[in-house]
């Protein structure tokens, strides 16, 4: 048999793994974490520097002691540190041999180097040295040795008293940040349960937004504001679909009407006639779907490499490729030179679908033209037809929108072109309207900064 191998899901680890990588316990563990290290630190060199404290002043002590006794063995002689009690105080001779001592400081002799430590009595002492000349005229060494017992125990004491303390002051902290941070989470919380319960059902809905002024009441207001631009999205969305599934039917209809009457009928429909219905219905079905694609390039990747374009040229091109139609008149004599930074193939759209929609809806003329206005380039496109009334010409640029439902169908319009030229046109950062034309019917100005 194959083995089988086991597979980790993606949920591994369940609650207990979730709140692990939770920032309420990230932000207590990193805080714990680093009193601790701080703590420790701290502790450390303040017990070394207790140390180090301490014994300057034993050492001091000891040096005190020291310079007395030495003065009094050159004084009196060596005899004079028989007294010395509760310190360790020796005179030794030039041979190692113990000359007089203290009462505590029996031979052997005391070592000679100064600031030895020194076992004695199961106490450590700190001994200093110094040569002194006795009244006989030898030489000696006077040893005295002051305690370091004192020093020790307050070094143990405060050493065990931080090591108890540390620990719990840690826990406490960890504790107290854990409470706080959860109390700071819990309005965040609330926003992500609140969000996570919106949907088809609660359309509309939005999350409180605390009266706090904080990070968390600006993140609730940014939370709403993302909502509403959501619901918006969601609801052109479901327009478009609505919209580009009627279109596409359109056509596909009329073919398949055309079609079956030939079928059941084929002496009373030609079939150039039929074919006449197709290839047009076709060239619908072609304009729709281009038009679709074209806008879907502008909202998910925008435009391409931006490059020096000659508006004046692409104007040019349009204007002559409506004259070789002869299907209206056409004024070209307002083209005038004009380069921006943008995309070639796209800015030859937004000429070509503004171009054909005055042509469309042209009485007799269109007029083409293009300035350099500042630092601005402005295409102008006329017409002597209708015109646009004032309450549509913002409305005129959704997609999917006809003025003339009828005659815009008859022409071949899908309601997509202006809709390209806008977002073909915004893409590059630049405006279109359209306003009166002097001929009485409609102008639309893009306007587009200079550049190359």
């Amino acid at each position: 048999m194959r083995e089988r191998k086991s597979r980790r899901l993606p949920n591994a680890g369940g609650p207990n793994a979730r709140r692990a990588r939770s920032v309420r316990a990230r932000t207590t563990l990193a805080a714990v974490v680093l009193v601790l290290a701080a703590l420790v630190i701290g502790s450390a060199a303040f017990v070394v520097v207790l140390r180090l404290v301490l014994v300057d002043g034993v050492r001091a002590s000891a040096e005190s002691g020291l310079e007395q006794a030495s003065a009094r063995v050159e004084a009196d002689g060596a005899s004079a540190v028989d007294g010395y009690d509760e310190v360790l105080v020796q005179v030794v001779g030039d041979g190692g041999q113990v000359i007089a001592h203290g009462d505590d400081a029996d031979p052997p002799a005391l070592p000679t180097a100064d600031e030895s430590r020194y076992d004695h009595d199961g106490e450590r002492w700190l001994l200093v040295a110094d040569d002194v000349d006795l009244p006989g005229g030898s030489e000696a060494t006077v040893v005295f040795g002051a305690s370091l017992d004192a020093a020790d125990t307050a070094t143990t004491a405060v050493t065990t008293l931080l090591a108890v303390g540390v620990p719990v002051l840690v826990t406490l902290m960890g504790i107290g940040t854990w409470i706080v941070v959860g109390r700071s989470l819990r309005p965040v919380e609330r926003i992500r349960r609140e969000v996570a319960d919106v949907g088809g059902a609660s359309r509309g809905a939005r999350v409180l937004v605390p009266d706090t002024g904080d990070e968390v009441a600006r993140l609730a207001a940014t939370m709403n504001d993302m909502l509403d631009r959501l619901e918006r999205s969601a609801a052109a969305q479901r327009r478009f679909v609505s919209d580009a599934s009627h279109e596409l039917r359109s056509p596909i209809a009329s073919v398949r009407q055309h079609a079956s009457v030939a079928r059941a009928h084929p002496d009373r429909m030609e079939m150039t006639e039929l074919t006449d219905v197709v290839l047009a219905e076709n060239d619908r079905l072609a304009a729709l779907v281009d038009g679709l694609l074209e806008l879907s390039r502008l909202d998910e990747r925008g435009i391409g490499e931006r490059r020096p374009v000659d508006l004046d040229d692409i104007a040019l091109a349009e204007v002559a490729r409506i004259r070789s139609a002869g299907v209206v008149r056409v004024d070209g004599s307002g083209i005038g030179a004009a380069r921006v930074l943008g995309d070639e193939r796209v800015l030859g759209r937004v000429v070509r679908n503004l171009v054909d929609n005055a042509a469309r809806h042209a009485s007799t003329g269109i007029a083409v033209g293009v300035r350099a206005v500042g630092g601005t380039a402005e295409l102008v496109v006329d017409d002597d037809g209708a015109g646009v009334p004032p309450e549509d010409r913002q409305r005129v640029f959704d997609r999917f929108v006809r003025l003339d439902e009828a005659r815009a169908r008859d022409d071949g319009g899908s309601g997509l072109g202006l809709a390209i030229v806008r977002d073909a046109v915004v893409a590059h950062g630049g405006t279109v309207t359209v306003e009166d034309a002097p001929t009485g019917g409609a102008r639309f100005v893009v306007r587009i900064a200079l550049g190359g």
